[in-house]
């Protein structure tokens, strides 16, 4: 399996595992859903650095996974998502073999999105959401 396939299940590993453990009622996508029901989280794309030297390749691909919360920012919603943000960070720290035995996985970077708009659905369906931009990094040598 290549490493931005286990990266992308790794993802969805990670997200999945993490509601049910968080008794969290989220609809988890390996990438853009149809339709959005918050709580919905996706991997939006993955981009890749590569670098070489004599001897080594090194990967290192970024999974951006959105984490929509809700239509908007409200303070219950805001709580909701710094709960969900807090207990996925200690989640992940555990699980750094997720991608594969000969990887490493680390989520290093989050963002608020207070005004998320979906901007592949249909203009009827593109509402404004409260969301969250989680990167995963992997990292494979080889």
């Amino acid at each position: 399996m290549g490493f931005q396939v286990a990266m992308r299940a790794a993802a969805v590993s990670l997200l999945t595992t993490y509601a049910t453990d968080a008794g969290v009622k989220l609809q988890v996508y390996p990438a853009r859903p149809r339709s959005i029901y918050p709580p919905t989280a996706f991997v939006d794309g993955i981009r890749e650095s590569i670098s070489h030297d004599t001897n080594l390749t090194q990967r290192v691909p970024k999974a951006e996974v959105i984490v929509i919360h809700g239509i908007y920012d409200s303070m219950e919603a805001a709580d909701q998502k710094d709960a969900f943000v807090d207990g996925f960070i200690d989640w992940c720290e555990t699980r750094y073999h997720t991608a594969g035995a000969n990887t490493m996985l680390g989520l290093n970077e989050t963002e608020d999105l207070p005004n998320y708009v979906p901007e592949w659905m249909p203009p009827e369906q593109q509402l404004v959401y409260y969301a969250t931009r989680i990167t995963l990094e992997g990292l494979a040598l080889g």
